[in-house]
């Protein structure tokens, strides 16, 4: 089971640190709540990655402010368990409690004027803590850190106090060296950094300890919703529900060069089960490709409560009328592929019949890119990746529109800088056809009546379960878009099922 997180700006966190350690005054609770977690985290760690912590060795990245200060606290506690602990301070100084604390308990501190010392306790470790910096921080890591960093063994598991150091702790982004962490201890409230790519991967699994600060009375900056949020939002049919009540979704897909992503668009949106009916619209040849594969389609045009448009759609003059008339309609609609173009350059110009909320626009990075040109913006794909928070937030912005940023970690962002992360999903997911079958999953919860941006995480939350699904029926295997849209059904029941 998996719980809902929130990730709040670091300026929002280091506000309410400072104001609960003014209210403690001198003395250092917080710091020693939050090294006894860490201390926690690092038994466990090293329990399970090297059989044990008696006579293991760690050695603690300490920099200058408070996670380093963390780290050097959880030293102790960790030689009282029979560690061997080498503290590598990054400057000349550091918590000068911390540091007294740790050779008091029999730990070594390595200044920067002993490098040789440095590299062979690195070279040693089995454990490496990352207390080098955190929320304050800002760029790649520089000098001695950097060079800490580098040296850190590929074979050694790594605990980040906080935060990866190098990470952006508000946007996830990396422009440089960075910790690459296997678990990161987080205290009281996440950072978006956490939740965020291209950082989040850098992160790990991230472990939440609370500490006793008080609740954040701050708007977050990203949210990921958990079973329960997901399950008590998902459309379920009402016991006098008929197939017309429970929503209609007009599907505009495929073309005779790409029939296959209809068929997945389509399949997608039935065996979500959000919508009570699927109508297709497309060249006969796809047509009859998708009513072959999915008999439950209903092919033709009447009326709907959202649509999905442009999945697989390439140079079809009917095709573009009828996108065209979608976009015309006001309605709430999925806007994949092949029907970005036109919406983006309607919105461009002022068209914009409906909201924000009722518009979801689905591209990966390739195609935020073309978005971007045709916004004048020459940005490449590569730029994009790095940063995809802040150029969703910009195509968001720009259009009035929500924007699913396709990926490992899949971003849905509104035009006021909100996000939603999810990224339940294995590696395998990246295959051919799965963006279908996710529009068509977001397009049925539209149909429903949810706004788009609630559609477009949820979409993403259960189209990552269902891919988490159909890899663990195929032993660990490979996945096809298929057997994701095949899973669907079973991933929604787990999550509506008592209990979760």
């Amino acid at each position: 089971m998996t719980s809902s997180s929130t990730a709040f700006r670091a300026a929002d966190v280091l506000a309410a640190v400072a104001t609960e350690l003014a209210r403690q005054g001198p003395d250092d609770r917080l710091l020693r709540r939050a090294a006894a977690h860490l201390a926690s985290v690092c038994t466990e760690v090293l329990n399970d990655r090297a059989g044990g912590v008696y006579g293991r060795r760690v050695a603690l990245l300490v920099g200058t402010g408070k996670n380093g200060a963390d780290a050097l606290l959880a030293g102790p506690r960790l030689r009282r368990r029979g560690a061997v602990v080498d503290a590598l301070l990054v400057a000349d100084t550091a918590y000068e409690p911390g540091v007294a604390a740790l050779l008091a308990g029999g730990g070594r501190v390595i200044t920067p004027r002993d490098p040789d010392a440095a590299a062979e306790a690195l070279a040693h470790a089995d454990l490496v803590v990352d207390g080098i910096i955190g929320e304050s921080s800002t760029g790649p890591l520089r000098g001695r850190a950097a060079e800490l960093v580098a040296a850190i063994p590929t074979a050694a598991p790594v605990v980040a106090v906080d935060l990866p150091s190098g990470v952006a702790p508000d946007t996830g982004e990396i422009s440089g060296p960075h910790v690459r962490a296997d678990v990161t201890v987080t205290f009281s409230a996440a950072k978006p950094c956490t939740l965020l790519p291209p950082g989040c991967h850098a992160a790990g699994l991230v472990r939440l300890v609370d500490v006793g600060l008080p609740p954040l009375d701050v708007d977050p900056a990203v949210r990921r919703l958990g079973d329960a949020e997901i399950a008590d939002r998902w459309p379920v049919p009402a016991t006098a529900a008929h197939k017309y009540t429970r929503g209609v979704l007009g599907v505009v897909a495929g073309s005779n060069a790409y029939p296959g992503a209809a068929v997945l668009a389509v399949l997608g949106a039935v065996q979500s089960g959000a919508a009570g009916i699927t109508r297709f619209i497309g060249p006969a040849g796809v047509t009859a490709h998708v009513l072959s594969a999915v008999p439950e389609a209903v092919p033709g045009i009447g009326q709907v409560q959202a649509w999905l448009l442009g999945s697989g759609v390439e140079a079809d003059s009917q095709q573009d009328k009828a996108i065209a008339a979608a976009l015309d309609s006001g309605a709430p609609v999925v806007v994949d592929a092949g029907a970005l173009e036109a919406c983006v350059r309607r919105r461009a110009t002022g068209d914009r019949p409906a909201a924000a909320d009722r518009v979801l626009l689905t591209p990966h990075a390739g195609e935020m890119a073309r978005i971007l040109g045709w916004l004048d913006r020459d940005v490449p794909r590569a730029e994009i990746e790095a940063r995809p928070l802040h150029y969703g937030h910009e195509i968001a912005r720009a259009l009035d529109v929500t924007v699913l940023v396709k990926g490992a970690a899949t971003l849905i962002v509104r035009p006021d800088g909100f996000a939603a992360s999810q990224a339940e999903a294995p590696p395998w997911l990246a295959t051919a056809g799965a963006g279908d079958v996710l529009a068509g999953i977001a397009g049925a919860l539209m149909a429903a009546g949810l706004d788009a941006f609630d559609a477009g995480e949820i979409a993403a939350s259960v189209h990552g379960r269902a891919a988490a699904l159909a890899h663990e029926r195929r032993g660990g295997g490979p996945l096809t878009a298929t057997a994701v849209a095949e899973a669907t059904p079973e991933a929604i029941g787990r999550l509506l099922a008592p209990g979760g």
